[in-house]
């Protein structure tokens, strides 16, 4: 016994993963690379390790990625490192963001714009 035909309205409607629904591309999200994970994460355990930093969080969100600094977990974050792809060509795509939300620094290499903070950790010695 064939197969009974399938009229095209009925058949079944395959979306592809780059669409959506109405066809339009769909924006990918913003992530850091591992190389900068690395330098990111290489700066929170040395301010772990100082007693300065205990908590962080992630967001990966179409236009931003963002790594949250937290002293505690139940406050807001006292720094903000935000990705920002479309701001490369302009004052670069890596911003450092305080507690009441201002722009501390902006840049074009995260090393450079996390020096600053690096520089929390020397003390003077009494």
């Amino acid at each position: 016994m064939a197969a009974p035909d399938i009229p095209p309205a009925a058949s079944p409607h395959v979306t592809p993963l780059s669409r959506g629904s109405n066809g339009a591309p769909v924006p990918e999200q913003v992530a850091f690379d591992r190389h900068e994970l690395g330098v990111i994460l290489g700066l929170y355990g040395r301010m772990v390790a100082a007693g300065e930093w205990r908590d962080y969080g992630m967001s990966f969100l179409r236009e931003v990625a963002v790594f949250s600094i937290f002293r505690r977990a139940a406050e807001v974050p006292l720094y903000r490192i935000e990705k920002r792809p479309r701001l490369r060509m302009r004052q670069g795509q890596y911003a450092l963001i305080g507690a009441q939300g201002q722009v501390l620094r902006r840049g074009h290499d995260l090393r450079v714009l996390l020096r600053d903070l690096e520089r929390k950790l020397i003390r003077p010695v009494d």
